[in-house]
């Protein structure tokens, strides 16, 4: 198309997500379930950093990175689920286009900077694991901050990027987007501009983003593994799998959807599969992400009891103050 055609055309002010393309029949049904999703999310990711916060023991450098996870988690939610729920509710599924922008912007950089701190709590673990006297040394406050704070500035640089590559394209045609919220490719793809420079670097930025983090925290769990099978003890290594390999799977599954949709060669069959993996990465995983990392420790568990022990005490006391 050319730009005299562009300008005969009404530029696009807003868009229309399409969602799971469901019929009207099921929207108060998922508009339940995705609710009771949002409320799990945040409770549970909120519960974990007042825990981390109130009890001393737990002021280690792995859970620095667990309230790490847990606030990104819910920033992740938050920038997707309430929309959501909104247009269920509602049933106005349109979204200005700066809006879109936005959500995507928020969306790109938490999501890369999700990457990051995996790989950094990878490498947290290795350093546990595999170095356990160089640990304490290696692994200070200081370089905790480090890989924290590069972890989410990264993230949100690298998005910058991107999102003013997809801002600056031309919207003049459809306006529905085949997704349940702002992505870079459905967004792209109803551009009336060239968008194969943009789809390039999305790739590639994606890459970038994903691969080298993927393969430092697969190393990691690979030289765990290793370590963890010299253990003698039976009883060791099933408390070092235990944690593990839930981690591992954790990983793998935000890895693996990631690289699925942003990575691998796009083609208009996708589209409905991309919208699956899509429901891992950025609903599913801050879902069990409290569970899997937290909730399953030990620590965790002892903070928990000592926590509603504390609050126990606290009601007793005013109890007797009452009675008094």
């Amino acid at each position: 198309m050319t730009k005299q055609e562009w300008k005969n055309k009404t530029a696009v002010t807003e868009f229309i997500l399409l969602g799971f393309g469901n019929g009207p029949e099921l929207d108060s049904l998922i508009f339940l379930m995705f609710l009771l999703i949002y409320i799990v999310t945040i409770t549970g990711n909120i519960f974990i950093i007042l825990l981390m916060v109130a009890d001393r023991p737990l002021h280690t450098p792995m859970y620095f990175f667990l309230g790490n996870l847990a606030c990104l988690e819910i920033c992740y939610s938050s920038n997707i689920l309430p929309r959501m729920l909104l247009s269920y509710l509602g049933g106005d599924r349109s979204i200005s286009v700066n809006g879109c922008f936005t959500q995507y912007y928020f969306f790109g950089c938490l999501a890369a900077a999700e990457c990051y701190l995996l790989a950094a709590m990878s490498y947290d673990r290795y350093l546990a694991v595999c170095k356990p006297l160089h640990y304490p040394s290696q692994m200070n406050g200081k370089l905790c901050l480090q890989l924290g704070g590069a972890s989410w500035i990264s993230g949100f640089l690298s998005n910058s990027i991107l999102t003013f590559l997809i801002s600056n394209l031309d919207f003049c045609g459809p306006n529905e987007i085949e997704h349940f919220f702002c992505d870079s490719f459905p967004i792209i793809k109803l551009s009336c501009s060239n968008t194969h420079v943009a789809g390039l670097v999305i790739s590639l930025v994606a890459g970038v983003c994903s691969l080298p983090p993927f393969l430092l925290t697969f190393s990691s769990y690979i030289y765990i593994i290793i370590t963890v099978m010299r253990i003698p003890s039976t009883t060791g290594r099933k408390k070092a799998f235990s944690t593990c390999s839930s981690h591992l799977i954790v990983v793998i599954l935000f890895y693996w959807s990631i690289l699925f949709v942003y990575v691998l060669p796009h083609h208009d069959t996708q589209i409905s599969l991309n919208k699956i993996f899509s429901v891992f990465y950025t609903i599913l995983t801050p879902l069990v992400n409290p569970l899997i990392y937290s909730l399953r420790n030990k620590e965790v568990k002892e903070a928990l009891q000592k926590q509603k022990n504390k609050f126990l005490a606290f009601l007793g006391l005013l109890s007797v103050k009452k009675k008094g």
